[in-house]
């Protein structure tokens, strides 16, 4: 009988037989042992029977808050038992029912139990390798068995829930009504007397809820012969039916630390822990804990400033997002967020500017209670409130009284102050504060007889006081970085090393796209041979470079209702066949091409004038009235109808203008069903080198309002706004050679206008950087490829297996989770995974700035190799680069077996595999050496999908 997806633990075979059909096995186990398992359950009722009616987790949560307390002793039988080797059957389950779900960290696990009541969609939140399992009540289970499947459980299985918590004596009796409705149904039970209540229907359960082990929601600590007796029968229980046990364990939810430490001490009871708060609101720690992965940036800027000009979207997300981290956003003057948790947010930045934060109060209010949920948090510029008072003490600093008139000296500087730039620092711009003995000071100066930190780490996270964020040089229009934030925020927000979803690489290679914008499409090429810039481009670059590339236009340019009807048919002639060729996909430059996104209401999208007449908002376009659906879903229309050839559709708007769209229309776009592209300022060059000049990821503009940056800017940067040296987009290449070493910021994109048609220079400009990226080891993809993966970056679920009180193990496992777009990760150090330990591994490769992990379906378990203990007759074959895609990876020993598919050039490079064979589709292949590699080559396609073949490596004979 098929339980769904599997656990990424290693497998459950006890279970997995089960849960199959294996009735012989099974049932001989039933025969051998019920008398001791029946004592041993009745002796744990009898001793947990208060705690276990108590702990109304399994019914109706708890909402008793838990005195925080240390987590008793472990019990001399419980070292005993971890110490007899006893494994329990692993089940990655997880509660939570609150209503905020924090859907991305919860999809590490393997089945998340939810509050119906909630009001959360499952339908609308399918995960690839999580499956949302439903707690059913009480009063929906009057009558007969099959009467509580028909009036609760069918509606929530059309509801999108694939299994049930079943924790009443009316609701376990509906098991077989439930199986035979849904036989792939996740089923747990729970409740008082769980264990005994589970034993008639163990063959069709998941799992089974225990009491408490360590610490309940009602008493706290449990004490040592309770928990000896619970240990028991929970074992006794796996050991006999082979279905896992769970045990809720609660501490606050800030506490985290009491979280790891109570999830390892059930562990080594060789039962399965779930630690979380006694209203079960929290994102809880399993046998795996999960890493937060959101940072909240809280910032002191203008009401009409929009928010991609904001320095914290301009300059700090872009170090954050390298460490791995998503962002979201929120200003001082407007009511501050709650729910900022450990749990989901590894810290928050406030940046602040100006010189007061009106009601100081309330902002040092909100901070207060930051920190004491332990949430890191870092202040740069100001404070926002006097941190020299009194009340400062408790941030680990001392006031240092003022004014400061005398000549400054730098008493001590750590390395990675002065990092772009060394500000002069005045007498003004100094901050009366010293940090304490916790502290660590990175710059310590002196005026007269003060002395005074400006940058330091504290217990709580850390500063870095004006002038020492980011530095603006008047002169010359730029910023530089006073001191390097990757590192300072690493230190301040307490960000240790996992491996990181990435999206500049897959199997080792970094992704190469190219996207053009539809401007300049009527503009007549300004020499012989043809007749515009779109057939120029056609002719010169579309057709001579056979990868994967995004072309748009804007409607109102090319379409035969804008501003040019007389040349609309030869416009779209040539619109059509650059559509048709086989590589290129399709966007949109909307309808009129707005240039001010500011002069669009964010709460009406309607335009608001401010002046300036019609051509300084958009193309004028005669009789033509702003409209939002027109500019989206009206020219998405045009070009299906028009333009795009049969099978073809537009997949991707690629935003105009200034590129600062408002949420309203940013999610237009997304219920129009395509991609979005473009904002961000990726500019760094030699003579602009700064990291202030790497734009971030994206930006989020609000709930379902996701704006996807392009990795770098166009050629119109390059060339002084198009008014010369039209060749200077070739510049461009410095940009990718700073965004790749000595870190990788950025994937490469070719990005440009149809403009760029028109001139000899900037067509033998482009066809130099295609010629110069395609020798690089590149991936090329698709801008929609790349945008899907920026989406699946920002849920990916980064976790790290818990180790028990009596483990042995030097490190922790890591597991990955996303919906599959992102298969590469990217670890910081130079350590190689441990292919005999890890899961849904397909090789790794060395980066400029670390390890490049590939991984496959978007999940995956990563061990580490630590010690260098495994020998060269030991390893495994891998795949250590490819020029494609990697699917449905499977290991066997020595041998490998995976689909690949490719758009340019597909090619599969091997390490450990000089003595292996190959085949492709069942064709036997020959394998080349390419240095200490083998490698082999299949068909290139050119498509717009990529063709996936299947692959058999044979390296066991």
């Amino acid at each position: 009988m098929p339980v769904g997806i599997q656990s990424i633990f290693e497998a459950r075979p006890a279970l997995d037989g089960v849960m199959q059909g294996d009735k012989p096995r099974m049932d001989r186990t039933m025969m051998a042992q019920p008398r001791a398992l029946v004592r041993a359950l009745a002796h744990a009722r009898m001793v947990a029977l208060t705690a276990t009616a108590a702990l109304a987790l399994h019914g109706v949560a708890a909402h008793a808050q838990t005195q925080a307390q240390a987590p008793a002793p472990a019990s001399t039988q419980l070292h005993a038992q971890a110490s007899s080797g006893a494994q329990a059957p692993h089940v990655n389950l997880a509660f939570f029912y609150g209503s905020r779900v924090p859907v991305g960290e919860l999809q590490a696990f393997d089945a998340v139990v939810i509050d119906p009541a909630s009001g959360f969609d499952p339908a609308a939140h399918p995960l690839r390798h999580t499956v949302w399992l439903a707690r059913t009540h009480a009063d929906a289970a009057q009558g007969r068995p099959d009467a509580f499947v028909a009036a609760q459980i069918e509606s929530l299985w059309q509801r999108g829930y694939r299994g049930f918590l079943l924790d009443t004596p009316a609701t376990i009796a509906a098991v077989d009504a439930i199986r035979a409705a849904h036989p792939d149904a996740r089923l747990v039970i729970g409740g008082d007397a769980a264990l005994q209540a589970a034993l008639p229907y163990s063959k069709a359960l998941y799992a089974v809820i225990g009491p408490s082990i360590v610490r309940d929601a009602a008493s706290g600590n449990v004490a040592a012969a309770e928990r000896d007796a619970r240990i028991a029968a929970a074992q006794q229980f796996t050991q006999t039916t082979g279905v896992p046990v769970v045990s809720i364990e609660t501490c606050p939810a800030d506490d985290r630390a009491c979280a790891r430490a109570t999830a390892a001490q059930v562990l080594a009871a060789g039962v399965m822990p779930y630690v979380t708060n006694a209203s079960l609101n929290a994102v809880g720690i399993g046998a795996i804990e999960v890493l937060p992965r959101k940072v909240l940036i809280v910032q002191d800027s203008d009401e009409d400033l929009p928010l991609d000009e904001t320095p914290g979207v301009r300059d700090l997300a872009t170090p954050l997002n390298y460490l791995g981290y998503d962002v979201e956003y929120a200003n001082v003057h407007e009511p501050l967020p709650e729910g900022i948790t450990p749990d989901r947010y590894a810290g928050v930045v406030a940046w602040l500017q100006g010189d007061e934060t009106p009601n100081s109060g309330a902002w040092r209010a909100w901070v207060d209670a930051r920190l004491a949920a332990h949430v890191p948090m870092v202040f740069l510029g100001q404070f926002g409130f006097d941190a020299a008072e009194d009340e400062g003490r408790a941030l680990d600093l001392q006031a240092v009284a003022g004014p400061f008139a005398d000549k400054i000296e730098v008493v001590t500087r750590d390395p990675m102050v002065g990092f772009e730039v060394d500000p002069k620092l005045g007498t003004r711009d100094l901050t009366g504060v010293q940090v304490g003995s916790a502290s660590k000071s990175l710059l310590r100066v002196k005026s007269g007889e003060a002395t005074l930190d400006q940058i330091a780490i504290t217990p709580w996270g850390g500063f870095a006081m004006s002038p020492y964020t980011v530095v603006s040089l008047n002169g010359i229009g730029q910023e530089r970085w006073a001191i390097q934030p990757i590192e300072f925020l690493r230190q301040a927000l307490r960000l240790q090393p996992m491996p990181s979803p990435s999206v500049t690489t897959e199997n080792g290679r970094r992704l190469f796209m190219s996207h053009v914008d539809g401007d300049g499409f009527a503009s007549r090429a300004e020499f012989p041979g043809a007749d515009y810039s779109g057939e120029a481009l056609f002719q010169q670059i579309f057709t001579r470079y056979k990868v994967p590339m995004t072309l748009s236009v804007i409607e109102g340019e090319v379409g035969p209702k804008g501003l040019y009807p007389q040349i609309s048919p030869r416009l779209e002639e040539i619109a059509r066949k650059m559509f048709a060729l086989p590589y290129v996909a399709i966007g949109t430059h909307t309808y009129s091409h707005p240039f001010e996104w500011e002069n669009v209401d964010a709460k009406t999208g309607e335009r608001i004038d401010r002046g300036g007449g019609d051509t300084a908002f958009s193309l004028n376009i005669p009789n033509y009235t702003f409209n939002i659906d027109r500019e989206v879903t009206g020219s998405i229309d045009y070009i299906n109808s028009r333009l795009a050839p049969p099978g073809k559709k537009t997949t991707i708007l690629q935003w105009p203008g200034n590129c600062e769209p408002p949420a309203i229309v940013v999610r237009k776009v997304y219920a129009a069903g395509v991609d979005n592209v473009n904002g961000g300022d990726t500019v760094i060059t030699k003579s602009a080198n700064s990291w202030t000049n790497i734009a971030p990821i994206g930006v989020l503009k609000g709930p379902g309002a996701y704006q996807v940056y392009a990795p770098n800017q166009d050629e119109n940067v390059y060339t002084n706004d198009w008014l010369g040296p039209f060749y200077g987009f070739t510049r461009v290449l410095e940009t990718f050679d700073m965004t790749d070493k000595p870190l990788r910021f950025k994937p490469i994109d070719i990005y440009y206008h149809m403009y760029s048609g028109t001139k000899v220079a900037s067509l033998r400009a482009l066809d130099q950087i295609f010629a110069a990226v395609l020798k690089q080891p590149v991936l090329p993809v698709h801008m929609t490829d790349y945008a899907h993966k920026v989406l699946d970056w920002r849920s990916f679920a980064v976790a790290r297996t818990v180790q028990s009180e009596a483990s042995n193990a030097k490190s922790s496992d890591w597991i990955v989770r996303g919906n599959g777009e992102v298969r590469e990760l990217h670890w910081p150090l130079t350590t190689s995974p441990d292919l005999h330990a890890s899961r849904g591994v397909t090789g790794y490769a060395a980066g400029p700035d670390g390890t490049y992990i590939h991984i496959t379906d978007g999940a995956a378990r990563v061990s580490f190799d630590t010690l260098g203990a495994l020998s060269k007759a030991d390893a495994l074959p891998y795949i250590a680069e490819a020029n494609g895609f990697v699917r449905d990876f499977k290991r066997d020993g020595k041998n490998m077996s995976f689909e690949f598919g490719s758009y340019y050039q597909p090619f599969v490079k091997l390490a450990n595999a000089q003595t292996c064979s190959a085949t492709v589709a069942g064709r036997a292949v020959p394998l080349q050496r390419d240095g200490a590699y083998v490698r082999f080559d299949t068909p290139a396609l050119n498509a717009l999908e990529a063709h996936y073949q299947p692959v058999e490596i044979r390296c066991e004979r």
